[in-house]
């Protein structure tokens, strides 16, 4: 009897780890990497990245607008309405229409910045609201950089 109650004992023993492995195993959802966040887009643009100027905590929001529309004010104005809130007390987009002219960092070089199409700034500490547009976009000479 005593050899009996050793060997369900040793059985048990052997089979509880694989089994408390096995059903754990099979009750753990499968690790899946984190998911970038979506960026913003609507009809005719696309929020590429946004980027930090320096260590100030403030961000400019670059934008894609579609090339064939990158005339048409309307698209901006509907990015401008999407991406900042009238009671923010800073908020700045820049927008091309070539994602190849678009920078990784709030510095541009020379040609990004010849490919720029608009820059929309509100900084309500400094007073400043303005919206800016290229020559390509808005011609006006009062108007345009």
């Amino acid at each position: 009897m005593q050899k009996q109650i050793i060997s369900t004992l040793i059985f048990l023993l052997l089979a509880l780890p694989y089994s408390v492995f096995s059903a754990s195993e099979e009750n753990e959802p499968t690790a899946q990497p984190p998911e970038a966040p979506k960026l913003e887009s609507g009809n005719n643009w696309r929020l590429v990245r946004s980027v930090e100027i320096g260590s100030s905590g403030k961000f400019i929001q670059l934008v894609l607008i579609e090339h064939g529309v990158y005339t048409d004010k309307t698209v901006y104005s509907a990015v401008i309405n999407r991406l900042c809130n009238a009671d923010d007390d800073f908020c700045r987009i820049r927008f091309w229409s070539q994602e190849r002219f678009i920078p990784e960092k709030a510095a541009m070089s020379i040609e990004q910045n010849k490919q720029l199409r608009a820059e929309y700034l509100v900084n309500k500490t400094a007073g400043t609201k303005q919206l800016r547009w290229s020559c390509t976009v808005d011609p006006d000479k009062k108007h345009c950089f």
